[in-house]
């Protein structure tokens, strides 16, 4: 039911029709339209004078104080919500919110899970992430001399997967190549390369990857690629080599890898033989936004022949990965190493700072 009020009438006029449903007349810059309520609204229409057969209106009293209470219009002549109406809105405002923090959330969770993963993988010895690592040891103090040395290290892992692999299983290559500053027998320092090092490894499928644990077995090389007596073995050196990685708790990885080379040929006559096990832990533990803890670069060695060297060495340090959009994924950290214990050592690193970066390849920057 509807009807048209002459525009004079500002205020409201309420009235019931023939169904006995209270009708409300809004107001605005028009005429007034009188609009049927639906009977959940709850609200009431005040008593008011009667519309005339012409549509005018008899004059309301103009005591202030009458207007004031039985005209539920503000000031401003805007109608008040009915409380339905406000719960409604309130509920509508709440579930957006709950949408876009849920939304917010979820993304960040994302994220968070993503950078946790490429920290592992920046650490694992095990890893299938294709990337190239580069490190640099300082060290200002060493046993055995008084001049100070430094180590370059240039490292690439590569993945190879079945079906591009010669065995049934994932395979490990890592070449490692170094670039060293030594002391010299007359006082002095110079920079010569180092022995190459390579190990392939072979991930065993068993046991499952639901226990968060993997194995990987294979032969170690090293070759006598210095480029002077004082920064090499002199050595051709083969031998066994295996990883394991645990990675079931949450935030944390734990592994290492062992190494153990033995000479079989030599560049000199003068060359002492090689048997050497060389044991890297690895620990990692995500802290937030790309944050983590590690201790991996330290290298326990133990010499099986008489009068070998065996060495302590403990580190700890602090990194981050950077993921960009469009770009590849890099990893930097920063540790101190610490020589716990050095026996038959006749140069030996005191304590050392290592400055590492890693960028990886094409695989998550193709979201694969």
């Amino acid at each position: 039911m509807t009807s048209v009020v002459p525009e004079v009438m500002k205020e409201r006029i309420s009235s019931s029709n023939s169904d006995g449903e209270p009708t409300r007349f809004a107001s605005d810059t028009g005429p007034l339209v009188a609009v049927r309520l639906p009977p959940w609204t709850g609200c009431k229409a005040p008593e008011a004078d009667p519309v005339g057969h012409e549509g005018l209106a008899r004059e309301r009293p103009s005591s202030h104080s009458q207007n004031m209470s039985e005209s539920p219009l503000s000031a401003s002549g805007i109608p008040p919500i009915p409380p339905t109406s406000c719960a409604l809105f309130c509920a509508l405002l709440v579930v957006q919110c709950s949408i876009g923090f849920s939304s917010a959330f979820g993304q960040s969770q994302t994220t968070s899970t993503t950078l946790e993963t490429l920290e592992r993988e920046f650490t694992d010895p095990l890893t299938t992430l294709p990337q190239a690592f580069l490190k640099d040891a300082f060290s200002p103090v060493n046993y055995g001399t008084n001049v100070q040395t430094n180590q370059v290290v240039a490292r690439a892992i590569i993945p190879r997967i079945p079906p591009n692999t010669l065995s049934p299983f994932v395979q490990l290559v890592r070449p490692t190549f170094s670039l060293v500053i030594v002391p010299t027998p007359g006082g002095g320092t110079r920079t010569d390369f180092g022995d190459m090092q390579l190990f392939d490894l072979a991930v065993l499928p068993w046991p499952p990857a639901e226990t968060g644990l993997r194995f990987g077995l294979g032969p170690t090389f090293v070759f006598p690629t210095a480029t002077s007596k004082f920064a090499g073995q002199g050595a051709w050196q083969a031998g066994p080599a295996c990883a394991a990685v645990y990675t079931g708790v949450p935030r944390l990885l734990i592994g290492f890898l062992l190494q153990n080379p033995i000479s079989f040929a030599y560049t000199s006559p003068d060359r002492p033989s090689q048997n050497t096990l060389a044991f890297q832990p690895a620990v990692l533990f995500s802290l937030w936004d790309g944050w983590y803890l590690r201790s991996a670069d330290a290298t326990w060695v133990y010499g099986w022949r008489r009068h070998s060297p065996s060495l302590l060495p403990l580190s700890l340090g602090v990194g981050r990965v950077m993921v960009r959009p469009g770009l590849p994924p890099l990893n930097f950290y920063v540790s101190a190493q610490w020589m716990a214990y050095h026996q038959n050592s006749p140069i030996a690193s005191r304590w050392s700072i290592n400055f590492g970066v890693t960028i990886a390849f094409s695989r998550f920057g193709k979201g694969e």
